[in-house]
């Protein structure tokens, strides 16, 4: 199958120190790869080169759809990558605390919809339609993760690992090709990864393509198709996860080999 999004040599320098070096990766529609190493290793700097955070010093990332002509993101600002179809989530939630849950999710849809503020002070009959449906969409996503009945509460109210997904509803409110997840399961409790654990693999299920930071390797295990490794911005191990769990430089370094060595 065609990779849907191609990232060839991506280097990323600020001033003299490379945080990401000449990192080549694939990822295919419906596939869940997991990026690892330590922290310092360029994993989240390789994220904001790929939606537009920073401007990457050299390399190219090509986005392919199925059935449609592939694109060079290269530069782009990241509203444009957003609407190529990569979405995000942040290792430090960034929701709207003092907006509802569902206006949350509605925020997603900014980059799918099209009323102006002509539209926004004349109320057409396009921008009220447009509208219902985006309050229908933001609703069924609010059903798919379990907060439709939260959804008038304010964001800042909701539990940590609710928080979690509504951020990740908010991301797929954009109807992403590629989802980028930076250490979701990040202080979540038992409970709470088990319901990421289902949330993810059902959007893989559904055809779409997983990028995801992760430090909870049991779950990284489970999830993923393919696993890069990086150390010091460099891609240092890539394979299956019964590859890299037998590959001795990442027994040594990351996984240790108590739990995980052959």
């Amino acid at each position: 199958m065609q990779p849907l999004l191609t990232v060839n040599d991506l280097t990323m320098d600020f001033g003299g120190i490379r945080a990401v070096d000449r990192v080549d990766l694939r990822l295919r529609p419906g596939e869940i790869v997991a990026l690892i190493g330590p922290n310092g290793a360029g994993k989240t700097t390789l994220f904001n080169c790929l939606t537009g955070l920073h401007r990457p010093t050299g390399g190219d990332l090509v986005l392919a759809p199925p059935g449609r002509p592939q694109r060079n993101l290269n530069g782009l600002p990241p509203h444009r990558i957003t609407a190529a179809g990569l979405a995000r989530t942040f290792q430090n939630i960034r929701l709207f605390p003092h907006m509802t849950v569902l206006e949350n999710v509605m925020v997603g849809r900014h980059c799918r919809t099209t009323s102006k503020v002509f539209g926004a002070i004349f109320r057409p009959e396009a921008t009220v339609r447009e509208e219902r449906e985006t309050v229908g969409m933001s609703l069924a996503l609010l059903e798919r993760i379990g907060l439709a009945e939260q959804a008038d509460e304010w964001a800042a109210n909701l539990p940590y690992g609710a928080q979690r997904r509504l951020e990740i509803a908010r991301a797929l409110a954009t109807e992403p090709l590629l989802l980028l997840l930076d250490e979701p399961a990040a202080g979540m409790n038992p409970q709470e990864t088990q319901e990421l654990d289902a949330l993810i693999t059902s959007l893989r299920d559904d055809g779409l393509a997983i990028l995801l930071i992760e430090h909870d390797m049991k779950l990284v295990m489970r999830l993923s198709d393919h696993i890069v490794v990086m150390d010091y911005g460099r891609k240092i191990a890539e394979g299956t996860p019964e590859e890299i769990r037998r590959h001795p430089a990442v027994i040594r370094a990351y996984l240790g080999e108590e739990e995980y060595g052959a």
